[in-house]
């Protein structure tokens, strides 16, 4: 069987460096009986050492020649399921059943952020998800408020999940190489109660908002949203940017916002 050629248009840079490979499968940690999911399965490079060791997995990819080839590939290694689709309109949710998904995968990079925002929709059935990125998209989820990196995507992630990181990988480790360097995180559903999100969607509209006139001040940015009560009710001066408000500060301003709609 002839090696699939990356295409361009799919963001394709399949993993290849088997040093990193191990060190990702080290971290991931695959067991027996756990609903497994890879994003992005490429040439199998994970997919089949997942395989071998968890005994099943599901694959999501979009490329229709790499997923008609997956099957033959991992013929005798286990279980694997792959559903040809494309990853951003895909119901995670629906593979749960009674268990929380583990999702992996080397994220073709054009697409990184959108699935990531698609992903939050899904926190509440995934026990962890170990991601290769660009790195600076791997910076922003784990940025810190008043930093450059600081934005929308990093908000809306640390406010389900704890970010961890775990390696980073130059470009060549990769066939072709990418013209960046990436890195591995780790994503963890917060605790229980550690974040309460009452109104999920106004708080997304509120850090959307903010973040989309960045350098405005919140009282502009915000102005459809939030008045000078509600900015004093969650103790916040309206004079900010969006920048330096906080995880908590932008919850606060999301309660403020729904008592003003009481």
């Amino acid at each position: 069987m002839t090696r699939a050629r990356p295409r361009k248009r799919f963001g394709q840079h399949f993993l290849h460096d088997r040093a990193v490979i191990e060190r990702i499968l080290h971290a991931f940690d695959p067991r027996p009986g756990q609903v497994i999911v890879e994003i992005g399965p490429g040439r199998g490079a994970l997919t089949l050492p997942l395989l071998e060791r968890a005994g099943a997995l599901h694959a999501i990819e979009l490329d229709r020649d790499l997923a008609a080839r997956l099957p033959a590939l991992a013929a005798g290694r286990g279980d694997l399921i792959v559903h040809q689709t494309d990853a951003l309109a895909f119901d995670f949710s629906a593979l749960a059943e009674n268990k929380r998904l583990r999702v992996i995968g080397n994220l073709p990079y054009n697409i990184s952020s959108p699935l990531l925002f698609h992903l939050i929709e899904h926190a509440g059935t995934v026990e962890d998800m170990v991601f290769m990125l660009q790195k600076e998209v791997a910076d922003r989820l784990a940025a810190m408020p008043g930093t450059k990196a600081y934005g929308r995507l990093s908000v809306m992630i640390q406010a389900r999940f704890e970010v961890e990181h775990l390696l980073d990988v130059g470009p060549d480790a990769f066939h072709p190489p990418p013209q960046v360097h990436s890195s591995v995180i780790r994503l963890r559903p917060r605790p229980a109660g550690a974040i309460d999100l009452k109104d999920p969607q106004r708080f997304g509209l509120i850090v959307r908002s903010a973040f989309a006139q960045r350098r405005k001040t919140l009282r502009n940015s915000l102005r459809a949203l939030i008045d000078e009560t509600g900015f004093a009710g969650a103790g916040i001066d309206a004079a900010r940017r969006a920048e330096d408000l906080t995880v908590a500060d932008y919850v606060r301003l999301s309660e403020e916002a729904i008592k003003s709609e009481k």
